[in-house]
């Protein structure tokens, strides 16, 4: 089985102004959104966001999920300064900072937002992982 995502979806409440929210951090949406759904090339895979109670329908499974979901998404960078720099960003944006920036037990650094949705994502240097020269991390073998 091939074992490459290229597709994240988002189920959000407002996809436009979920979108909005994404391109505030920086990112470009894709002409190929539409006013049900919105896309970001985010370097070999898809980001998407679609509303959340279509996403329920298509699924086959309740739109209800609130809180804590098991889940988050990451993006990886080269240093702490970076950590703290994206975290305000985030902020200003319009997230919510859930955990601060701080040195972490597996020797790191990193910290949460929640974007306006309550999608959890974690900011983090790993001293261990060295990314490319496009930011894509290096994952040893």
């Amino acid at each position: 089985m091939d074992q490459r995502i290229s597709v994240i979806t988002l189920g959000v409440s407002d996809v436009q102004a979920a979108a909005a929210f994404y391109e505030r951090l920086g990112w470009k949406r894709s002409s190929q959104s539409q006013d049900t759904v919105a896309f970001f090339d985010i370097g070999g895979a898809v980001f998407g966001l679609f509303g959340r109670q279509a996403l329920s329908e298509d699924i086959g499974l309740p739109p209800d999920g609130v809180g804590f979901r098991a889940v988050s998404l990451a993006q990886n960078v080269g240093s702490t300064e970076a950590v703290d720099a994206l975290l305000t960003e985030a902020e200003a944006a319009g997230a919510t900072l859930v955990k601060p920036a701080e040195s972490v037990f597996w020797g790191g650094y990193s910290g949460y937002f929640a974007d306006p949705d309550g999608h959890l994502w974690e900011i983090a240097h790993n001293p261990f992982w060295p990314l490319d020269d496009t930011g894509r991390v290096q994952l040893p073998a």
